[in-house]
């Protein structure tokens, strides 16, 4: 994470923003809060991946699946404050119907969004990075589920893999 957002900034065309510089757990959802404070264009985790099965190897990205969208969208507008779905927009004074049709339409734009990066990533990646056969996934992951947010869990191999793992501790690799 530190490397790619040193070759961001070094474009000058990015803002690039780490939840955290040290290896401290931060909970899932301060993750993505922090994303949304800083009104993020696009989010991004990073993860290396571990299997039971030894063989297995290599390089995933995960996006939110549509039911996992919609199983989110009615949790968010049951518990929580809608003031703070979608940025500049206060839910609160929405007819409730009105409010779950803005929250599924931006969902499934920000949803739309988050495949989009996930195939260009894969589509850019180096022919020698080796990728699990189905390489673009869908899961409930906690930090892929902002409404407002495009984003992408990149499982950048395994470290239950002898391979993987010490292709992961090069820096010409990553």
């Amino acid at each position: 994470a530190r490397s790619l957002r040193e070759a961001l900034l070094r474009t000058g065309r990015y803002r690039v923003l780490l939840t955290r510089e040290d290896d401290r757990f931060i909970m899932l959802q301060e993750r993505v809060a922090i994303a949304r404070k800083a009104k993020a264009d696009l989010f991004v985790s990073f993860h290396a991946d571990s299997n039971p099965r030894p063989e297995a190897r290599g390089l995933s990205i995960y996006t939110v699946s549509e039911n996992a969208s919609d199983d989110e969208a009615a949790a968010l507008a049951e518990r929580e404050n809608k003031a703070d779905i979608i940025p500049g927009i206060d839910l609160n004074t929405t007819d409730a119907d009105v409010a779950s049709i803005l929250i599924d339409l931006t969902q499934r734009e920000t949803m739309n969004k988050s495949a989009l990066m996930a195939d260009a990533v894969v589509q850019s990646m180096h022919g020698k990075i080796t990728k699990l056969q189905k390489t673009h996934r869908f899961a409930g992951f906690r930090v892929l589920k902002a409404p407002d947010i495009p984003s992408v869990l990149i499982e950048l191999g395994f470290l239950s893999n002898e391979v993987d793992e010490r292709l992961l501790l090069t820096p010409a690799y990553r």
